[in-house]
């Protein structure tokens, strides 16, 4: 295998219950002032309470931004950052899904760099000095807690990336309890999302290595083994813990082991017609697995012996996992049709233009995605 560097945050932190301790992580830290960076349900539901209220037990002045939307656009980044610059604020600690990370993430570079958002879009454009930064997943998906990118929509509704090792953030706090009764289809979405990452950074066709390998595959079996139990009980502790475990290694992986064309089709479901990231993805999930199928077929044959036996028939061939993956993704209480969030035949042109203008992530892919081969990945699912 090709040398390599693995990158992943200082510090994690799997414990129950730790929420509690947010303040006492960030004194640690030498934060004074912290910024609570999470969503309107989120803060009106009680769920961040406690954590909050240990900043101040701790002495350390909080305040909450709470204004993050789903798969954040430019104009709510730009308000936490200003919110950041204008307080004085020293930490920024991302409480919530994707999006909360993400917009806690540039919240706290360029508070502290002072670089304007779009001088950062793209890979290493950022300077740093950032804020200290923690985040804590309120869901198993996206794995940012592990990532060094985020994601912002702009304004003509295309998804641009930020990519820096200034993103890692200082530290990630894994507390299961944050994730016990979140309902069945936002399990869902998350959890596909969070087996896609583990899948495409094993078939990745740059930066695949030895330690991304091991954790794709640990996640992938994790997910794969929870992902039903946590659908049907959002109070079963242990299957929720597995998720959070399974989509922090998942984000490890990928953050190593870059993501391909399933994300590459995907966000222009999010950005054009407001589709959440992780239905995105699993709604081309397994037709872009099926695609990939000749230059994959061997890394998904070993992938399938990762799947619970009931959906490969012990069928350990590249056949199998995609027929299993298609499987599990239709027992999943969400949408399975691109008609169903709204997209026409009409839509498909669209769609497909702005997935080939995603080269950051299609130049990973296992099989080169002409535009002809996007389009027809599209018709299948619509």
């Amino acid at each position: 295998m090709d040398a390599f560097e693995f990158r992943t945050p200082p510090r994690i932190v799997c414990r129950d219950g730790e929420a509690a301790r947010l303040g006492d992580w960030l004194g640690r830290l030498g934060v004074r002032h912290g910024l609570i960076v999470t969503d309107p349900f989120l803060a009106g539901s009680g769920l961040i309470d406690e954590a909050v209220a240990s900043l101040r037990t701790a002495g350390i002045a909080a305040t909450v931004f709470d204004r993050v939307e789903p798969d954040p656009p430019e104009a709510c980044v730009q308000a936490a950052i200003e919110t950041a610059r204008g307080l004085g604020i020293d930490g920024v600690v991302g409480l919530g899904g994707g999006s909360a990370m993400d917009t806690a993430k540039l919240a706290a570079l360029l508070a502290g760099s002072g670089q304007k958002l779009d001088e950062v879009f793209g890979v290493d454009q950022a300077v740093g000095p950032r804020l200290t930064l923690i985040q804590m997943p309120t869901t198993a998906g996206t794995g940012s807690e592990a990532t060094p990118i985020s994601i912002v929509t702009t304004a003509d509704g295309q998804k641009k990336g930020v990519v820096s090792d200034w993103l890692y953030p200082d530290l990630a706090i894994l507390d299961a309890t944050l994730t016990l009764g979140l309902p069945p289809r936002a399990t869902a979405m998350t959890g596909i999302d969070a087996m896609v990452h583990a899948v495409e950074a094993y078939t990745t066709r740059l930066r695949k290595n030895a330690v991304s390998d091991a954790l794709a595959v640990r996640a992938l079996t994790m997910l794969a083994h929870n992902i039903r139990r946590a659908v049907d009980d959002g109070s079963d502790l242990a299957a929720r813990r597995a998720m959070l475990e399974g989509s922090l290694m998942a984000g490890m992986a990928f953050a190593n082991a870059p993501v391909a064309a399933v994300h590459a089709l995907a966000y222009p479901l999010g950005g054009l017609f407001h589709v959440p990231h992780g239905l995105s993805n699993a709604l081309v999930f397994a037709e872009v697995a099926g695609f990939n199928l000749p230059q994959a077929g061997i890394l998904y044959g070993e992938l399938a012996a990762c799947l619970p036996e009931d959906l490969t028939g012990r069928r350990y061939d590249g056949d199998g996992f995609v027929v299993a993956i298609g499987a599990l993704v239709a027992q999943m209480p969400m949408e399975q049709r691109l008609s169903q969030v709204g997209v026409t035949a009409g839509d498909l042109d669209r769609l497909t233009d702005d997935a080939m203008k995603v080269t950051r992530l299609l130049v990973n892919n296992p099989r080169e995605v002409e535009r002809a081969d996007a389009r027809a990945i599209y018709a299948a699912v619509l």
